[in-house]
């Protein structure tokens, strides 16, 4: 339960919408919302900065809809992953302000009752090749609905090293960069010696025989000479945004403290509240840029 939802409890109570002993019952209630086959965890957000994000695969359309509207009854976000196309129809239908992007195969809804919020921090998602983009997609989307400022630079492997030289100076003041990239995986290293914060590679299963469903990138980046690159799963475009987004709202949050700039503690964010601000206290990041150079729009906006 976030200060939003306690607010709107209290409210209810004020107004006599409630009586003590039910306004008590719920300020105590349980934070997991047992759904039968899905155990939801509502207090994810308070102790991790974000709420449960749902994984499609092996749950039921109407499963999927029931822990969305847990959620949002809340007052939390939420992010679905993996989502087939059967499921995204249904929680169109249900969401209608939801945003399907079925490249990245996600579905994601804006806690209700809010104005959109500025972006916290910048990060760059690179990929080595267009066939990379179903990964590199699912990153973008986590970072959209983290609410981190993200841009996407597309088609920059190795093999064609002059394009990447052309795009270096973008790279520049990013929080973090995600690198996503299949076949040899060499882009990270390189990268990596081009910037001057952490990148998060993510080896994909695209390539021929030997790649060995992304087995190889995999080693090639854990075995990487720079110093600044870490490795996430194979295929894994979710975490390697959702870890990028975390460093760069931690990132915006310590500028906006040197800077002196602060928000109202009761704007929501994507969990209830900004993540690391345990003392309750919410930064403005200074750093709000960031766009996305392309983006598929497809589905309720």
């Amino acid at each position: 339960m976030n200060r939003e939802h306690i607010s709107q409890l209290a409210h209810a109570l004020l107004q006599g919408q409630l009586s003590i002993e039910e306004f008590a019952h719920r300020l105590a209630a349980a934070p997991q919302a047992d759904l039968g086959e899905l155990q939801l965890d509502l207090d994810r957000a308070r102790r991790c900065g974000f709420p449960e994000v749902i994984f499609g695969p092996g749950k039921s359309p109407e499963t999927m809809i029931c822990a969305c509207r847990t959620l949002l009854d809340a007052g939390q976000g939420c992010l679905c992953t993996r989502v087939s196309a059967e499921q995204a129809a249904a929680l169109s239908r249900v969401f209608p302000n939801g945003i399907y992007e079925p490249v990245a195969r996600t579905f994601r809804v804006a806690a209700p009752a809010r104005d959109p919020s500025p972006t916290h921090g910048r990060v760059v998602v690179l990929t080595a090749g267009t066939s990379d983009q179903t990964v590199a997609l699912e990153a973008v989307e986590t970072l959209r609905w983290m609410e981190v400022g993200v841009e996407l630079i597309q088609d920059v492997g190795v093999a064609g090293p002059q394009r990447l030289l052309r795009r270096v100076p973008e790279l520049a003041g990013a929080d973090a960069v995600v690198v996503v990239a299949g076949m040899e995986g060499a882009l990270p290293s390189v990268v990596g010696g081009y910037v001057d914060c952490p990148v998060i590679a993510v080896p994909t299963s695209v390539g021929y025989g030997a790649n060995l469903g992304g087995l190889a990138p995999l080693l090639t980046m854990l075995n990487s000479c720079a110093a600044n690159v870490v490795v996430v799963n194979i295929d894994a475009g979710f975490k390697g945004g959702y870890v990028a987004g975390m460093i760069a709202r931690r990132a915006a949050r310590g500028q906006a403290a040197q800077d002196g700039t602060a928000q109202d503690p009761t704007v929501y964010h994507p969990g209830g509240r900004d993540p690391a601000a345990r003392d309750g206290t919410v930064r403005d990041p200074a750093v709000q840029g960031g766009h996305v150079r392309q983006q598929t729009a497809h589905g309720p906006a």
